[in-house]
């Protein structure tokens, strides 16, 4: 049994200490090697004066030292935050001081862009810095009357000829803080999900029992490590000894060459990089490989999904669901797509998911509700946000009146519904729910009929916005090649068929097409960003009627 990250690699490097653990370019770092790497950091880190469950920070890209540096972390007691490298320096700045991180691990030329926000950060101690070429050049990078140091990243992992695969803190359980990940949210700056060992572990288990990972897997790591799903690849991965790709990519037929150059077996993304994806050139027989490709991060469109099967045809597709605050809640299998088109599918193993009225009692079959997650995934709350955690973790509907201490669930504040079989249905969030003319209509609906119009549509967005009496439906809408030229007469003949297939009430009032649109730091549409740019849309345009 394994209580922490760092006896999970312990025990795969044990166990496969050949085998590739990390593809990173030209680089094949096996099970054995990592470990060693691991320990040394470890080291590296103790040295610092780090305490345990102090919060290191890593301001990195998907890199070999990325990923030490989690695992060293982990190993030393301390807690990491791995912060999206998409992030600018405000944001880093919130992130660093709504944590205290004590110790920063980046590169050169990312500390040199954080170098006037870090004077604003009292607690950092520390900044490691992972490619210095030599101690001048650390100097160099140390500012003058700065309250932290600049040291360099401990590089000489052929030092230790043998590893000592125990993690260096016995007395670790399952229960400890294990890492925090920031989520957007829908309204105020980013939270910090506390997460325990206990989550990660339960996570990548449970991930792996039902995707039937075994050590022949090569898993394409192209998501944020700042993002539970991107970090679910590492642990997934660890967990039963399989190979992880780790993939910065500029142009998208990266991807395609690296699942062809890997023999990649998983891929999982979000739907617009996967509208990307189906719009890649993949040459006959390059993603023969892939057995399985899962979604999760927002709803797949049918036609999106009809697209990737067909360039995936020898894979089976996994659509999930899940959130920061529980990790992973659902999944349909593969055998089920067919009959029920749209579903969510049901819990994953060892969590229950409970649709539950407004006052806490349980819906039945049909009944729309809140999705409320139950069981060991659910994190430790938000850090430092007593009000926010309270808001959305609440005591366990089915815990025994008797327990005095009962544990916490997560309600989701997404609305959806379960047929008499137990399979779940997405209706929509609370929080970006549309209500016109009396109606509540789920944004999900409104976007995949418009997907069903063009196989050149890359991504929508359906949002309500308020022209002063109620709220309108604008589509927002962008196209693989571009916005067109005859806008005026394509947004038409959309309207026109979406008439044919909506009830008025859900028929857009203006279609919009842009270049792009907007995504969040973990590749999602960024509605908040479109609803503040097109708030007054209806007030000041004249739309299509």
């Amino acid at each position: 049994m394994t209580n922490s990250l760092a006896e999970l690699l312990s025990f795969s490097a044990r166990r496969f200490a050949e085998r590739p653990a990390l593809h990173y370019k030209n680089q094949h770092i096996s099970y054995a090697q990592l470990q060693l790497w691991v320990q040394q950091q470890t080291e590296r880190l103790s040295l610092l004066g780090l305490q345990r469950f102090d919060r290191v920070a890593i301001y990195l890209p998907k890199q070999l030292e990325t990923v030490v540096a989690l695992f060293a972390c982990n190993s030393g007691g301390a807690v990491f935050v791995p912060v999206n490298p998409a992030l600018k320096a405000a944001q880093v700045q919130h992130i660093l001081n709504d944590c205290n991180v004590r110790c920063l691990i980046t590169s050169v030329e990312r500390l040199h862009g954080l170098t006037e926000v870090l004077t604003a950060c009292p607690d950092l101690h520390t900044v490691l810095v992972v490619d210095s070429a030599s101690l001048t050049a650390v100097e160099q990078l140390q500012p003058l009357h700065s309250h932290y140091r600049v040291m360099a990243w401990l590089e000489q992992r052929e030092e230790l000829s043998t590893p000592n695969l125990t993690p260096r803190h016995q007395s670790m359980t399952d229960a400890d803080m294990a890492a925090i990940l920031y989520t957007s949210g829908s309204t105020g700056k980013p939270k910090g999900v506390v997460l325990s060992q206990r989550n990660l572990l339960c996570g990548a288990a449970s991930v792996a029992s039902y995707l039937q990972n075994t050590p022949d897997d090569v898993l394409l790591g192209i998501l944020p490590l700042s993002f539970d799903y991107g970090l679910s690849q590492l642990t997934t991965a660890f967990s039963v000894g399989a190979s992880v790709v780790l993939l910065d990519f500029l142009l998208v037929q990266d991807v395609v060459r690296a699942v062809e150059h890997y023999q990649v077996t998983g891929i999982a993304a979000v739907p617009p990089l996967w509208a990307q994806l189906a719009k890649a050139n993949w040459p006959e027989g390059s993603a023969s490989s892939v057995r399985y490709f899962t979604n999760s991060g927002g709803a797949m469109p049918q036609a999106l999904l009809s697209q990737l099967q067909i360039i995936f045809n020898k894979a089976e597709p996994y659509l999930m669901y899940g959130l920061t605050e529980a990790f992973r809640s659902t999944y349909l299998p593969p055998s089920e797509l067919l009959r029920r088109p749209g579903s969510m599918g049901r819990a994953i193993p060892n969590a229950e998911i409970l649709v539950v009225r407004e006052d806490g009692s349980l819906c039945g079959p049909n009944e729309p509700g809140e999705l409320v997650h139950r069981g060991p995934l659910v994190s430790l709350g938000y850090w430092n946000a007593p009000e926010k955690t309270a808001e959305r973790f609440k005591p366990d509907p089915l815990a025994a009146s008797g327990i005095q201490l009962a544990p916490l669930a997560v309600f989701s504040g997404d609305t959806v519904k379960y047929d008499e079989e137990g399979f779940l249905y997405f209706i929509g969030r609370r929080d970006e729910m549309i209500k016109t003319s009396g109606y509540r209509v789920s944004p999900t609906e409104v976007e995949e009929a418009v997907y069903r119009l063009d196989p050149a549509i890359q991504d929508v967005a359906a949002l309500g916005i308020y022209d002063g009496t109620d709220q309108g439906i604008l589509v927002l809408v962008a196209l693989a090649g571009g916005a067109s030229k005859n806008t005026d007469v394509i947004t038409g003949q959309w309207l026109i068929q979406l008439k044919r297939s909506l009830p008025n009430f859900m028929i857009p009032r203006a279609i919009v097409l842009k270049d792009g649109l907007p995504k969040n730091p973990n590749g999602k549409i960024d509605r908040k960003a479109l609803a503040q740019e097109y708030q007054h849309y209806f007030s000041e345009a004249k739309p299509n009627e």
